[in-house]
């Protein structure tokens, strides 16, 4: 029975054992543990256990595993199924009624109509949690047990992804343990001519899983928003949305198509993922949204977020505290596994910021392929005025980032580095919203200015760029510059500067191999010296292509993950190697 009342059985027992200490959880967590209590104490949201007791039934006894043993189902799962099955509400809707007594023709009444609370659930969570397990259990749910025609799709980043998670099911209609599936398989699927009693009502075919009992079909489809516009599906379950290199949210097209034929909201929109090294992108905007959710800012209880995480990068010394970022550790990932990958970060730094992502939720800045985590921390506010250095130039095309870094030679072989970037304002504006915060940041530290205009004016960048030069009294003695688009700045510089300790740095293995293997040796021993968060963030998006001969060559893996400032600090590095004398 509906009850306005009533706890919900699987949260009262998880809040119970969180209470009494047994079960570890994190801020957001205990945020999302608020927003529970606050519906069971509103009058407006009903509780109702019936299709969550159906759920479970149904899995426990139907389904199977991917090695293809029999599934029971895990508490978490549970406790994730009640929230997005067991609550409801009541609106008042016009609904037709076709023996109304308007002229003997029917009328639209208005009713009371329940409907399910909960549309959207995001499950973030580290890697072995059996997140994929639970959306299957989803998707089977209403393809075999509804009795509504539904088209379904499961989403994922690539093809070869979205059979992981369609894999169980199919290996359950396979075994068909069951008394459903084992009902619903039986005949031939190579009856195609003779009487259709004959054939199983439910099995895979080239368009997907379909059940022909109610011509529902489940469906694969890769993670783009030009695949997915349009589709009007029941349920749709995205996996690994925020792990990989995502720039664009498939959600909301998901949502805006659920949302064409079902008048009663009864849609469901399942995202599971571990948290990834990339920042800044679709995936990041739309945490950002999940925060405020959380924290009180924005009123949605129509989505679900259960986020587990570490709260802090301390506590991966303390097994104990795992759970906050795994809840089904040591039943479908065991302990001695994350111990491997604890002892694996700490002997390989270079895989450290992917196992603290997608192993303990901690999100870290950027990609370590060729710069450590450590290596991109800065150091100390420091004071290079009235040092000699030497400048590097990365220019761009049109309004994109425009990137001057300072290297001043210091005692002991080491560089202390400043920077000093732009950006036009049409550019900026069309940034993601975690992208637009964070180039914030740098706005305000003085490490990025925002130009006016579309375009880039290099007149006005190099009034600019001479006037910090001259209120810190730099004493640049030498210019390294990549020469595309760098015609008319260089020109100026020559006129003005000379054009003694100009060089020209072409772009390529040739030239970047020697340069870029020294500046790796001066960061592993810390001999960067940088203090801006900009210089911090370039580095960390630093990937290097490596050809047969071993000559390396920087690579931008994105057009928003930018290396400017870090490509003009090798240009520097090349034109004090070249006008030593200069400075000794």
């Amino acid at each position: 029975m509906l009850s306005n009342t009533a706890t919900p059985k699987y949260y009262g027992r998880f809040r119970d054992a969180v209470l009494r200490g047994e079960i570890p959880v994190n801020k957001e967590i205990e945020a999302e543990m608020n927003r529970i209590d606050g519906l069971i104490a509103s009058p407006d949201y009903y509780y109702s256990p019936d299709k969550v007791e159906g759920w479970i039934r149904f899995c426990e006894s139907e389904l199977v595993l991917s090695d293809g043993s029999n599934f029971h189902m895990l508490d978490s799962f549970k406790l994730w199924g009640e929230e997005l099955f067991g609550w409801y509400y009541f609106v008042e809707e016009q609904v037709w009624n076709p023996n109304g007594l308007r002229g003997g023709r029917g009328c639209y009444e208005t009713r009371s109509v329940k409907k399910r609370l909960t549309t959207k659930q995001y499950l973030i969570v580290g890697r072995g949690a059996a997140k994929t397990i639970y959306a299957t259990c989803i998707q089977a749910y209403y393809l075999i047990i509804e009795s509504k025609t539904t088209t379904q799709v499961m989403v994922a980043p690539t093809m070869p992804q979205t059979e992981e998670t369609i894999g169980p099911l199919i290996t359950a209609i396979t075994k068909a343990r069951g008394p459903l599936l084992s009902f619903m398989t039986q005949g031939s699927i190579n009856n195609t001519t003779g009487s259709k009693r004959n054939r199983p009502m439910l099995y895979p075919t080239k368009k997907g899983i379909q059940n022909f009992l109610t011509n529902s079909i489940l469906q694969t489809r890769p993670m783009s928003v030009d695949r997915l516009q349009g589709r009007r599906d029941t349920v749709s379950t995205v996996d690994e949305l925020f792990s990989g290199d995502i720039r664009e949210d498939p959600v909301e097209a998901l949502e805006q198509g659920a949302t064409k034929n079902l008048i009663g909201g009864d849609y469901v929109i399942v995202v599971t993922s571990s948290e990834g090294t990339v920042r800044n992108g679709a995936g990041d905007t739309a945490k950002i949204e999940l925060s405020k959710i959380l924290r009180g800012e924005k009123y949605d209880p129509h989505t679900s977020i259960w986020w587990y995480k570490l709260d802090d990068v301390k506590e991966v010394n303390n097994p104990y505290l795992w759970l906050k970022a795994n809840p089904n550790i040591g039943k479908t990932v065991s302990y001695e596994t994350y111990q491997q990958e604890v002892d694996r970060a700490e002997s390989d730094p270079s895989q450290r910021n992917d196992i603290l992502a997608k192993r303990f939720g901690i999100p870290c800045e950027g990609f370590t392929y060729f710069f450590t985590y450590e290596e991109t921390l800065p150091f100390s506010a420091q004071n290079y005025n009235g040092m000699p250095c030497s400048l590097g130039c990365d220019l761009s095309q049109g309004g994109d980032f425009c990137s001057f870094t300072f290297l001043f030679p210091l005692n002991s072989d080491a560089f202390g580095i400043k920077t000093l970037n732009f950006i036009s304002q049409y550019t900026m504006d069309k940034l993601p919203v975690a992208m637009y915060n964070k180039y914030e940041e740098f706005v305000k530290e003085g490490s990025l200015i925002i130009m006016n205009g579309t375009v880039l004016d290099m007149q006005e960048i190099y009034d600019l760029v001479d006037n910090h030069i001259i209120a810190h009294d730099y004493d640049v003695r030498c210019l390294g510059y990549d020469p595309y688009n760098a015609a008319e700045f260089i020109s100026r510089w020559s006129r003005e500067n000379s054009e003694y300790g100009v060089e020209k740095v072409i772009q390529g293995a040739k030239t970047e191999s020697v340069p870029l293997t020294e500046l790796k040796k001066l960061s592993e021993q810390r001999k960067l010296i940088f203090d801006e968060k900009l210089f911090s963030y370039t580095m960390g998006n630093c990937i290097i292509i490596q050809d047969t001969n071993g000559n390396k060559k920087l690579m931008k893996k994105t057009y928003e993950a930018k290396i400017d400032a870090v490509a003009a600090m090798m240009d520097a590095f090349v034109a004090f190697k070249l006008n030593k004398d200069s400075f000794y």
